[in-house]
């Protein structure tokens, strides 16, 4: 039985899994410290209001009386200060988006490995348990050569694919990298220093206080846009597949690892009862919204995965875990909320029509996040 949790460390606490990762446990009444260096990266390129969407999260976490403090894994003395009383440590913070990796490899490297290394330093020196955040693209694209096309998306045999298959493969990036790395420094930490870890190899995570953009969060970004009427852009034939997962269920085995404390590696996704393709995607946005979204084909991209489910077994058998909830009742979930909060998608909009005058429906559409 492990000891009862009073206080966790969220690195990347303001990004869109740590905000609910906060949210989840403070509402347990647990002790929460939001730990995020409150960086623009990724939001300065979907178009939206990057500086509106990059404190959304940090003024409703704020709301809820949770500890909030801008710093960077990268340091690791100040790391160490703010872990300093805490039981858990949950590292959410990381470079997510290939084309960023390949654009600006330092900052890649720095982040998702230095950054890993000290959140395991400070977990081996404090002696607290830490779940770290991997990828399924740590497998790497040679899964891409096992496909066939069937209506709507790709499948293959075996359909889902476990722990045991070999990684990076195929095409690489350097995401493929550092998230490899971080992921392998986790397994030398167990095996090397016995401390309580895991990492949980994520998959097409999903949900609400989501600024998803072409680059990253391709659920959320076909949502936004369907919401407000702007063109999708589908790199590829769209019949991409992966098991979504909705965000408090991952919320869930972050909670199941600390109760359970068995280390190691894990697919952490929807498994194949949440496995859906881009136009399938599109076909429920579809269904939710009462029209069908613009969409325009583009060339695939370097790196790109094609298709992964997850066999979660695993982290069933070993954790007790398993998702809850399904595509569609997710998707609207998060289309509910975009379109509580449109605004904020709207104000970097409605910047450019004020500093340029009005212009045209076509031209509007076209401006805005697309690189």
């Amino acid at each position: 039985m492990s000891a009862q949790l009073k206080k966790v460390l969220v690195t990347g606490g303001c990004g869109f899994l740590g905000s609910h990762v906060c949210e989840f446990f403070v509402k347990k009444g647990i002790e929460i410290v939001s730990y995020d260096n409150m960086t623009k990266h990724e939001l300065t390129r979907t178009g939206f209001a990057a500086e509106s969407a990059r404190n959304y999260n940090w003024n409703y976490l704020k709301g809820l009386g949770i500890n909030m403090v801008k710093a960077d894994i990268k340091n690791l003395e100040e790391l160490m200060e703010h872990a300093h009383g805490c039981d858990y440590i949950i590292h959410t913070a990381a470079q997510p988006a290939m084309t960023i990796s390949w654009e600006d490899p330092l900052l890649d490297i720095t982040t998702n490995i230095m950054g890993t290394f000290n959140v395991l330093e400070t977990a081996r020196t404090l002696k607290i348990p830490v779940v770290s955040c991997a990828t399924i693209h740590i497998y790497g694209n040679k899964i891409n050569e096992t496909l066939r096309e069937a209506g709507k998306k790709y499948s293959r045999e075996p359909d889902s694919i476990d722990e045991n298959y070999p990684t990076m493969g195929g095409t690489l990036t350097p995401l493929h990298a550092s998230k490899a790395a971080g992921d392998i420094y986790v397994k030398v930490y167990i095996d090397t220093y016995k401390i309580e870890a895991a990492s949980f190899r994520l998959t097409g995570i999903y949900g609400t206080r989501q600024f998803g953009g072409e680059d990253h969060g391709w659920v959320a970004n076909l949502s936004i846009r369907s919401v407000l009427d702007w063109p999708i852009t589908i790199f590829g034939n769209g019949k991409q597949v992966r098991d979504i997962i909705y965000v408090t269920d991952i919320c869930d085995a972050f909670d199941a690892f600390y109760k359970n404390r068995k280390p190691g590696i894990y697919n952490i996704g929807g498994g194949r009862d949440t496995a859906i393709s881009l136009l399938e995607c599109i076909d429920i946005l579809e269904d939710i919204n009462g029209k069908r979204p613009e969409v325009k084909f583009a060339p695939d991209r370097h790196g790109d995965l094609r298709y992964f489910v997850c066999n979660i077994d695993k982290a069933k058998k070993e954790l007790g875990w398993s998702p809850k909830i399904m595509p569609k009742d997710g998707i609207r979930k998060l289309v509910d909320w975009i379109k509580d909060n449109r605004e904020i998608f709207l104000k970097e909009q409605k910047k450019k029509i004020k500093e340029n005058g009005e212009i045209g429906e076509m031209e509007k559409k076209e401006n805005i996040g697309h690189r």
